[in-house]
């Protein structure tokens, strides 16, 4: 299965993230899991990288030509294949057309970003694949109130919150990514407009 992670390009995080992100990658690729991520050598991206390489797993990079050009960020070079893009855009239609499922490590603007496009086309039935946030020591819990508030001021049917799921358990999320029973939808029954 290729997984795509998104998740933070910083060093400026407590280490706490990055190691858990190694040992998730390293789990997972013991387990026969391909990474598809943004190429990134630093954060999360980084740690995901070298948890998968430490356990000999394929490793696919997708970057924007203007981040080595403009040295944006530093490359992990180590990738299995490392696909250039034109833009952002085309890097993350890349990654999600690729991915088998997708995992959100923390992170910031970006992979907030990431996340909600991938959420939205599943939303939108454009795909079915599995979704899981990986809450590192309640990163993302904040973001779970706000869901659960959108749900309860009537922005969200409450069956968004079946399209992922969010797990601070690394071998719960490795579980549900290989045994996702995606629930059937189409278009109209989460989307209303």
């Amino acid at each position: 299965m290729k997984i795509c992670i998104f998740g933070a390009s910083s060093n400026e995080i407590d280490e706490k993230y990055i190691l858990a992100v190694e040992k998730l990658g390293e789990e997972l690729a013991q387990k026969g899991h391909t990474l598809v991520f943004g190429a990134g050598c630093n954060g999360l991206m980084g740690a995901a990288a070298r948890g998968f390489k430490r356990m000999g797993g394929k490793i696919i990079g997708i970057i924007p030509e203007f981040f080595r050009e403009e040295m944006v960020e530093v490359i992990y070079t180590e990738c299995d294949e490392l696909i250039y893009t034109e833009t952002m855009a085309q890097r993350k239609a890349k990654m999600e057309d690729m991915a088998d499922a997708f995992l959100v490590a923390p992170g910031g603007m970006g992979t907030f970003e990431e996340f909600f496009e991938a959420l939205t086309l599943k939303q939108l039935a454009r795909h079915n694949k599995p979704m899981a946030i990986f809450n590192i020591d309640g990163y993302y819990d904040k973001l779970e109130d706000f869901m659960q508030y959108s749900i309860d001021q009537g922005f969200m049917t409450s069956e968004c919150k079946k399209l992922y799921i969010c797990e601070k358990d690394a071998k719960k999320i490795a579980q549900y990514l290989e045994e996702d029973k995606a629930i059937a939808h189409e278009l109209k029954d989460l989307k209303r407009g």
